[in-house]
């Protein structure tokens, strides 16, 4: 077993079996969970480096952690932080040394905050010390 969600306000831990998961309603889902505004691939879970990340599946009803919506990119799930699938919260518990984990936890992969961050001649490459006016 690789950790467990335990759901806030009581119910029946849910086992995490495998290092990559899908979630959603649908019965192929690795954790099925039947509720009508879960979707039907809601997220998809996985271990990198020892620690618990989610991608959002573009879900109708979103995926949270620690109550910040994971809109684009993965989200690192640290242990013991809440997660939201649709309004239904679980606290993930595990033990990064356990699976793994080394130094200090990776980065989190946000694609809208790289894509902001940089102008559109910076992300085409071209910046202003790479480029020369007037032939010189």
């Amino acid at each position: 077993m690789f950790g467990e969600l335990i759901p806030v306000g009581g119910g029946d831990p849910i086992p995490l079996l495998k290092k990559s998961l899908l979630v959603g309603r649908r019965e192929t889902c690795d954790i099925v969970l039947r509720f009508k505004n879960v979707s039907s691939n809601h997220c998809q879970l996985y271990v990198n480096k020892g620690y618990w990340f989610v991608i959002d599946q573009n879900s109708r009803n979103g995926t949270k952690v620690n109550s910040q919506r994971v809109q684009t990119g993965e989200k690192r799930i640290d242990p013991g932080d809440k997660i939201a699938i649709a309004k239904h919260e679980y606290e993930l518990k595990y033990d990064p040394s356990e699976l793994g984990a080394v130094g200090p936890p990776p980065a989190e992969e946000n694609v809208m905050e790289d894509i902001l961050s940089k102008s559109l001649l910076e992300r085409a490459g071209i910046n202003s010390s790479s480029r020369r006016f007037g032939g010189e």
